[in-house]
């Protein structure tokens, strides 16, 4: 019986960075809880919607291997270049990911980073 594919996602948190297999169709947010790592600010890592896609807390940068939204708020954050909820991505293959420095609740935006169709 052969075991599911993982894909390496590669975080980034301040000056460090780390490489973390999750399987294929993991939880972004579900996988870094489970390797230790936080998406969350010192205020919503106690108080949050435990991965539901409504406090949006769990917002990561997506540095490379961007997938596509599926959920409103991530297609808004896009638009308006805010963090990407953590708790709606699926991996569904190798990507880096930046945390957010310094947050407390939502992470700001950046408009570097707003989509912009091509």
């Amino acid at each position: 019986m052969s075991e599911a594919p993982t894909y390496p996602v590669t975080v980034i948190d301040g000056e460090s960075t780390r490489v973390i297999d999750v399987p294929a169709g993991g939880n972004l947010r579900r996988a870094l809880l489970a390797a230790g790592l936080s998406p969350y600010g010192k205020v919503s890592r106690q108080a949050n919607c435990g991965g539901k896609g409504l406090c949006a807390t769990c917002g990561v940068w997506i540095e490379s291997g961007v997938p596509a939204p599926t959920h409103w708020h991530d297609v808004a954050a896009g638009f308006f270049g805010y963090p990407r909820l953590s708790c709606q991505i699926k991996v569904d293959g190798p990507m880096t990911i930046r945390l957010v420095p310094g947050k407390i609740m939502w992470g700001g935006p950046d408009p570097a980073r707003r989509y912009r169709k091509r």
